[in-house]
Order: structure tokens, then sequence, then C-alpha cells
């Protein structure tokens, strides 16, 4: 059984979205909201929930994005706009923002682009947010130019096999398909247990033709999805990017063209670590947490 509850929120008619919180709010904390990577789940967030010294300081949610985990909605079609709106929804109907609560956003990669559109939503509701091992941009020419993945070009085998009109009753994404995120996301040398755990889940999240149709959407999202360059003025916000040195997917100099981009953010870091992976708060915990640790204090008072 997943280890996440779900709340029902109106957006798209209707949405059940799953978080995991590992435990029960507490109103005199600050709040950080985790959204996981691509095709990823609640789970990657293990080693953050395990850290008494991070649950101490603030309340964790990591809320399942549109087409991810358990989350589900009625529709079809959706987009990073509308898990956004319903990471939002979500917060409201779970009593954890509002007037004089502190809410912080971290996001992994397309998480990280998650956190932006949170706070251009709700710049009233949102703190701080916190990208990690992201890209701002679309999947542009300009970014492959600075070392980034070609996303597109990587993702259309598999959007084509998920896109038909037949009835896929025994769905769930080939090993080749989970091995290729694993190894871009956790390291092509990461420990064998991370590895069975994650074809594990991965599998058991996609199932059939419901989880074909979620995965298909999740990958024409991240492949065909708008840049926000135009909108990063509208931020105002403290930001504070981590991106790890061995990020596979996105790199450290797209990064620093784009935090230059917070001109109207109070405070906006860079922080680069050694021998991080994509999916940094898995590779470097200790980094990861330790920086919340201090961001949060200094802004969640």
């Amino acid at each position: 059984m997943p280890n996440t509850k779900t709340v029902n929120v109106a957006h798209l008619g209707g949405t059940d979205a799953a978080y995991q919180m590992p435990h029960e709010y507490d109103s005199s904390k600050p709040t950080l909201v985790l959204v996981n990577s691509f095709t990823t789940s609640s789970e990657l967030y293990q080693s953050q929930y395990a850290n008494k010294e991070l649950t101490d300081a603030m309340n964790l949610i990591a809320i399942e994005l549109l087409g991810h985990g358990q989350t589900r909605t009625k529709s079809e079609e959706f987009t990073y706009w509308d898990t956004a709106i319903m990471n939002l929804q979500v917060l409201e109907k779970l009593g954890m923002s509002g007037e004089g609560k502190k809410v912080f956003v971290l996001g992994t990669s397309q998480g990280g682009w998650i956190t932006v559109r949170m706070a251009l939503l709700a710049p009233d509701k949102i703190t701080g947010i916190i990208p990690l091992g992201t890209s701002l941009d679309y999947e542009s020419e300009r970014t492959r130019k600075l070392g980034c993945w070609n996303g597109p070009e990587l993702l259309k085998p598999s959007i084509q096999e998920w896109t038909t009109n037949d009835t896929t009753s025994f769905f769930q994404p080939n090993e080749d398909y989970c091995n290729f995120l694993i190894d871009i996301g956790f390291g092509k040398n990461c420990p064998k247990e991370t590895r069975d755990f994650w074809i594990k889940e991965i599998r058991s999240n996609y199932q059939g033709d419901d989880g074909r149709r979620r995965a298909r959407m999740a990958a024409i999202n991240l492949a065909e999805r708008d840049g926000l360059h135009g909108r990063l003025f509208d931020v105002k916000c403290p930001v504070m990017w981590l991106h790890g040195t061995d990020d596979a997917v996105y790199s450290v100099a797209n990064a620093e063209e784009e935090i230059k981009l917070f001109t109207n953010s109070p405070d906006t870091q860079l922080r680069v670590v050694e021998g991080g992976q994509h999916f940094l708060s898995f590779s470097h915990p200790k980094d990861v947490d330790g920086a919340l640790l201090e961001f949060v204090a200094r802004y969640g008072k």
C-alpha cells in the first residue's frame, strides 16, 4: 500500500490529490511542500522524512503531481500549471496556507518549475522557493548548447509507444524505461536497492490503460512545456537554487544564467553541490537538508 493519503480538490472538475506527510501538521511551524520529479513519486523524499532535525523545524508535505503517484483526476489533459493550482488548493483544503502561515516549496527537476508557478499564482501564500536540478526554459536549443539534455528527442520513443487507441490493460513501463529514468536521476552507479525499489515503484504507479495515459501525458508535459523566462521578473519571494555538478539532465551553466533572471526576488542564491546528481535530495541529502534548515530559519519566522 502507498504511504500517501488523498484529499479532493475542485480543480479540473475534481481531483484526488495524493500527499505524504511523515508527521501530523503543526501550525506553529513553517511548512515545506516537496514536489517530485518526472514519473517518480513522493517516495523521492524518504531521506527528508527521516531527518528529525528537518521535521522538528518544519512540516513536510510531498504532493504528487497530476499524472504521478496516486494522484487522479477526471481530465486526461493537464499541464504543469494545473498541478501548481492543485497544490495550492491542497494546502488551502488542509488548512496549511493563509494569513500568518509560512509556506516554502522545494521541487526536483520538473518540481523546480512547479515551485515557480506556485510563487507566481499565489505570491501572498508562498514565502520562498527551492528549485533543485531544474531548468526554467522550455526544452530549447539554448539549454542544449549549455550542456542540458535533448528531452524531446529522448522522450519521443516513449511518447510514441504510449500513444494508441488500443486498450492496454496489461501496460506497465518496461525495464529499459525504468533504468533510463534511474540512470539520469539517481546516477548509473546508484545502489542496487535503489534501482530495484524504483523499478518496482515506477511500474506499480503506471499500471494498465489508465497508467499508460497518465505516463503519456506526464511525458508530453515534460517534452513540450512552456518556458518561464519572461515571468521570472514577477517572482517576489526569496529563491535558493541547488544544483549538482554531476546532473545528467540540466547543467550548472544553465542554472548560472537563469538565477540572474529573478530580478525582483529579494534574495537569490545558487548553491552548486560537488558530485550532486539530478535527484539531488537523494544523492546529497545532507547538503540539501542543511541548506533548507538555514533558508527556512531565515525566512520562516
